[in-house]
């Protein structure tokens, strides 16, 4: 949520990021809510002077004629005070309705554009970088040369009886499916490490409820613009999670945190439930897109002047686990319509999948500012004793099902995966065949 100072002081700013962002909204309107507010307090305040004043006049010196005309004067008076506040809460709904509607700003090194206009800022293999042509487009796939034509994920979880799409569909339906024995394992073998390596890196581990209420969604900004993507419960108020960062955030919801406690940096696994609209097609196959899914989310609490360079460092956290898992990667800087709502400054990393012969998506690595602080009311007591709103960032650390399929992927060969060093440990074997 932005502040209501910033949208009084530079609403032609906001507007004009509005405009970047393809965001049809505004910003006039919420002025003039926001006017009528300020004026209903106004007279309320007066109205409350006049009947404060005229209760003193109440005495035993007065006469009862005068004393009626007095209370008759401060029914009418209460009255329109009633009229008022029943006017002033229904505006300040309408007012923070149109609040909540309103997307974050975007720091100022954002482009213009959409999906396709993303800066390929990083790319590289493992540990290996490698070079960003300048006229480099993000629909570029790496050389033929760099990888043996291989299957998709889903003929060689068939062939190796590591993924079950037929059982997962009768269980559940479409888009839904079941890790059979080392895929299992490997999946869980990819939760266990990951959530080692973010906890040595120091994060604190958490294991959050999969379900919340509405109002942590509002927290995070999920709701009330993408609900139409959300599961609910029919009969209570709790929603099954997107993301960890939903009951993570809102851990320190209304709460004022000391100066000392921070950073805070969190990580967490969580299944995850949205609604995605899927068509058929050979971009929905095997597991890049469900309803559910499992994921590590890092999650960072920091103060405002340390957020920038947070957000490089939440980067580099995510990305470590893509280098040391040896996967090809590419890290995107999105455009202003890419953006999400929420995020000021978005990063994404994407994997090579060369046998679907696509580049997935594996982390968002956004910064938010203090849009999501605002609407949770998290705030830390500053250096100057200040209740100051906190800044917020969050990355997966990694997305599940696509961290499998470029990994399945990527290390298929002779008929068998090779199993990434790191994960050896966990699954006790170097290959599944």
């Amino acid at each position: 949520m932005l502040p209501i100072k910033l949208i009084r002081e530079k609403s032609e700013y906001i507007q004009e990021i509005y405009k970047k962002r393809k965001y049809i909204f505004s910003v006039n309107q919420v002025l003039e809510v926001d006017e009528k507010k300020r004026q209903l307090v106004s007279t309320l305040d007066e109205l409350r002077s006049i009947r404060k004043k005229s209760s003193k006049q109440i005495n035993p010196q007065i006469d009862e004629k005068e004393k009626k005309a007095i209370i008759d004067s401060q029914k009418e008076t209460s009255a329109k005070i009633h009229e008022l506040e029943d006017a002033l809460r229904s505006t300040e709904d309408q007012l923070t309705q149109l609040l909540l509607e309103m997307p974050n700003i975007l720091q100022d090194d954002i482009h213009e554009g959409g999906e396709q206009e993303a800066k390929i800022i990083l790319q590289g293999k493992g540990h290996e970088i490698l070079q960003v042509e300048a006229d480099a487009t993000i629909a570029d796939k790496p050389l033929k040369s760099d990888y043996d034509k291989v299957p998709g994920h889903w003929d060689i979880a068939k062939q190796l009886g590591i993924i079950d799409f037929e059982r997962g569909v009768k269980i559940s339906g479409q888009r839904f499916y079941v890790l059979m024995k080392d895929g299992a394992k490997l999946q869980r073998s990819l939760i266990n490490w990951m959530l080692e390596e973010h906890t040595e890196r120091g994060y604190s581990e958490i294991y959050p409820p999969a379900l919340v209420k509405e109002e942590m969604l509002i927290g995070t900004a999920q709701l009330p613009k993408f609900g139409e993507n959300l599961y609910k419960d029919i009969e209570e108020d709790l929603w099954l999670v997107p993301t960890a960062e939903v009951p993570v955030t809102n851990l320190y919801r209304e709460e004022i945190l000391s100066s000392n406690d921070l950073p805070i940096k969190h990580v967490a696994y969580t299944p995850c439930f949205r609604r995605e609209k899927m068509s058929a097609g050979k971009e929905v196959r095997g597991i890049k897109r469900g309803h559910q899914f499992d994921k590590v989310e890092l999650v960072n609490f920091v103060e405002p002047i340390d957020s920038i360079a947070m957000h490089e460092q939440l980067l580099e956290d995510s990305l470590n686990i893509v280098k040391q898992l040896g996967l090809r990667f590419r890290v995107l800087l999105l455009a202003s319509q890419d953006t999400s709502f929420a995020s000021s400054k978005t990063y994404d990393i994407e994997v090579w999948a060369p046998g679907s012969e696509e580049w997935l998506e594996v982390s968002s690595v956004s910064n938010f500012l203090d849009f999501q602080t605002r609407r949770a009311n998290i705030r830390y007591k500053d250096v100057k004793g200040s209740n100051t709103f906190l800044h917020t960032l969050n990355a997966s650390g990694l997305a599940l099902p696509r961290t499998l399929a470029a990994l399945i992927e990527q290390n298929f060969k002779d008929n068998s995966i090779a199993i990434p060093d790191v994960l050896q440990p966990f699954m006790k074997k170097s290959t599944i065949q």
